[in-house]
């Protein structure tokens, strides 16, 4: 007696013979654990397991058993793909959609008939009807109506059947094309050393799936102590061919890479003397008409005879050959400064359309740090924007986010990627509560004469800005920034020079050259410092080069300040020459 003859074969469908019982969700991916219950006999057995994602990719799969047996060996097989015209066309839908068509116009045209008797009936005067023939005109309406009547309930009662039929094709060519979706089999070799049950456990990783981060970021502007509320999101994608129906879910914010190696450097070599000579190009090869191939035909009517040869491939010949399976090479582990795993509570059910599913990961309660920030020359609106601290241990993936203040929705935002315990901007939109003014700027031209450099004019500019809080709840020292600049000369022989407030373009501090100069006191409360000072990095020669600065201050409730600066610009006297831009 064979071994096959001992073989004991046991065929499982995948979605229909086992449970999911976990699955860890990466952005571009998943891995499914599946498990299998079912019985062996002692002694050899094949386990043939139809069914499983065509996405699944074959070299991460793994099979784990639990009982008393040995897992011999492992194959993996694609089934033929079903024929196209099965998945795009339906030859009985075509039929049942026209019969519905028909059945309807059908209906349609007893109706019709109905109101056509009914208003014959109602045109009908007593007085110019003979007497002797009312019996037979109410007779022959009422057996005219009760035709159409039933004709109509007939008709009816034909559409729900048709409703029902193309219910039916339609579920089975859905079905037929999640089969489609569906097409590897796994064969798997078990050794049994006593008949019973065992478990068998699947774990493999699927493409067309993903999870992208959402937010809903709502602030409230009225409390001091960790205004920010942030809900954490995630957008759940999958479009496997499974449906994970009540299933623990595991988010990941690891990416897996395939086949990434650190890059290496080529030769890279000079050399002197005369430059190479370019590389000859090819020449072209003309064909003549009087070719001939060694089957005797001329090349044209060799192209032609190849090109219905392509023409003549039949569908079925096609389908043979099935669908090409894309792997990827080999898994590189890689763990980046933004990782973690989220664990969704529950169990959670996503089905296999395509559409985004979103389940809320947690809700935080974060600290922040308001600023207003207005450039009043280009627009005098007021921009709030908050420096929000995520103080929590979960990690924040790049994503979108719904912005509320106060209740209201202002705009959308992107989240960039946050570490535990690291801090980012989100813009909250404008707030109208801040009214900044600019108002008209003074002039004043001079001129002078020096013995060195001859006559000289000079323009003097002077600038103030109102800035009004009508919010019965103060700005806080150093909470409103007004970003505003001064004119950078390209000229030798013109020099420009702030005058107020007295910032020195360049300066560092006394104790240290490459750390910037403190902010200026200006006024009480009020202070100012070149653009980009709290963001340099070492070189502060840099600092004013730009002619930008910014005050920092705060304004009470109902109340209002005022910024002014001065500046003033220099140049020589010279006869057709003069200061532009200004």
């Amino acid at each position: 007696m064979s071994d096959s003859d001992n073989l004991n074969v046991v065929e499982l469908v995948s979605v229909d013979n086992s449970r999911i019982t976990r699955v860890s969700l990466y952005t571009g991916r998943a891995e499914i654990t599946r498990l299998y219950t079912f019985n062996v006999v002692a002694g050899q057995n094949q386990v043939v397991i139809s069914g499983l994602p065509s996405v699944l990719d074959q070299e991460s799969l793994r099979v784990e058993g639990r009982g008393s047996a040995t897992i011999h060996d492992v194959t993996i097989s694609t089934m033929p793909p079903l024929k196209r015209s099965e998945m795009l066309s339906s030859p009985v839908l075509i039929r049942l959609h026209r019969d519905k068509q028909r059945t309807e116009n059908a209906l349609a045209r007893c109706k019709k008939a109905l109101e056509y008797v009914d208003g014959y009936m109602k045109s009908l005067k007593i007085e110019n009807l003979d007497v002797s023939k009312i019996g037979t005109v109410t007779d022959t309406y009422d057996e005219t109506a009760e035709k159409l009547n039933d004709r109509v309930i007939e008709l009816d009662l034909r559409l729900e059947n048709i409703d029902a039929e193309i219910l039916d094709e339609e579920m089975r060519r859905e079905a037929n094309m999640k089969k489609d979706k569906l097409r590897l089999k796994a064969s798997i070799g078990v050794f049994a050393e006593q008949e019973g049950l065992i478990e068998i456990v699947l774990i493999y990783a699927v493409r067309a799936a993903s999870w992208t981060a959402g937010y809903d970021i709502r602030v409230d502007t009225q409390k001091e102590d960790a205004p920010v509320t942030l809900i954490y999101k995630a957008a759940i994608t999958q479009n496997t061919g499974e449906s994970w129906e009540d299933v623990p879910l595991t988010l990941e914010t690891a990416t897996p890479t395939f086949g990434v190696s650190v890059p290496t450097l080529q030769p890279w070599t000079v050399s002197y003397g005369p430059p190479p000579p370019p590389p000859p190009r090819p020449s072209p090869v003309c064909f003549t008409a009087s070719v001939k191939s060694k089957s005797g035909r001329g090349l044209g009517e060799v192209m032609r005879y190849s090109s219905m040869l392509a023409d003549d491939t039949s569908e079925d010949a096609l389908e043979a050959e099935g669908y090409d399976m894309a792997h990827q090479e080999s898994l590189v582990s890689s763990t980046g400064t933004v990782s973690a795993t989220f664990r969704v509570p529950g169990l959670i059910n996503v089905p296999c359309d395509g559409e985004a599913h979103s389940v809320t990961i947690v809700q935080l309660k974060l600290d922040a740090a308001m600023t207003w920030i207005a450039v009043p020359k280009s627009d005098t609106k007021v921009h709030l924007k908050a420096k929000i601290k995520n103080s929590s241990e979960y990690t924040l993936l790049a994503g979108t986010a719904s912005v509320y203040v106060d209740g209201s929705f202002i705009s959308k935002s992107n989240v960039p990627a946050v570490s535990p315990h690291e801090s980012f901007d989100c813009p909250l939109g404008l707030d109208p509560s801040i009214r900044v003014t600019y108002h008209p700027r003074n002039k004043v031209v001079s001129q002078s004469t020096s013995l060195f450099y001859g006559k000289t004019i000079t323009y003097s500019f002077s600038q103030r800005i109102t800035v009004h809080n009508t919010k019965s709840i103060p700005i806080e020292h150093k909470q409103l920034k007004i970003v505003d600049q001064i004119p950078v000369s390209q000229n030798s022989l013109v020099s420009v020079k702030l005058i107020t407030p007295q910032l020195v373009v360049g300066k560092g501090s006394d104790a240290n050259a490459s750390s910037p100069a403190p902010p200026v006191d200006v006024s009480d409360g009020v202070v100012a410092q070149w653009e980009g000072a709290d963001e340099v990095e070492g070189d502060v020669d840099v600092l004013g080069k730009d002619g930008k600065f910014f005050w920092l201050c705060g304004v009470p409730p109902f109340e209002k300040t005022s910024l002014n600066f001065q500046w003033e610009v220099s140049a020589p006297v010279t006869a057709g020459s003069q200061v532009w831009g200004l």
